[in-house]
């Protein structure tokens, strides 16, 4: 999956589409994601110890990873993640950087 955790991402399709936020979790056994502010659910919940008030609360669902795209940092515009092999100058290993298709820039 190209979509990592703290990406700002914008929704492509679905109900939310068109709003964007910030990726607070990655589900990557069922290739989903929660998205800041997008597919809200309401959950009644029974008064406890816990919560005393009980009562609706509104929390963040699930949505699938093919639904986001990820913002590029650089030209933010909505674009497809590519990866580049790039090896470091100092220690010479090698290792593989997210690349923005548009522009790329690498993130």
């Amino acid at each position: 999956m190209k979509i990592h955790k703290n990406d700002n991402v914008t929704v492509i399709a679905g109900n939310s589409r068109g709003k964007t936020g910030k990726v607070l979790k990655v589900f990557r056994e069922n290739m989903r994601v929660i998205v800041e502010g997008v597919n809200i659910i309401k959950r009644h919940s029974r008064a406890t110890q816990r919560n005393p008030q009980g009562g609706i609360m509104q929390k963040e669902a699930p949505i699938h990873a093919a639904n986001v795209t990820v913002i590029c940092p650089k030209c933010s515009k909505p674009s497809r993640v590519g990866h580049k092999q790039v090896t470091d100058a100092a220690t010479g290993r090698k290792h593989m950087m997210r690349v923005c298709r548009k522009c790329e820039e690498m993130f």
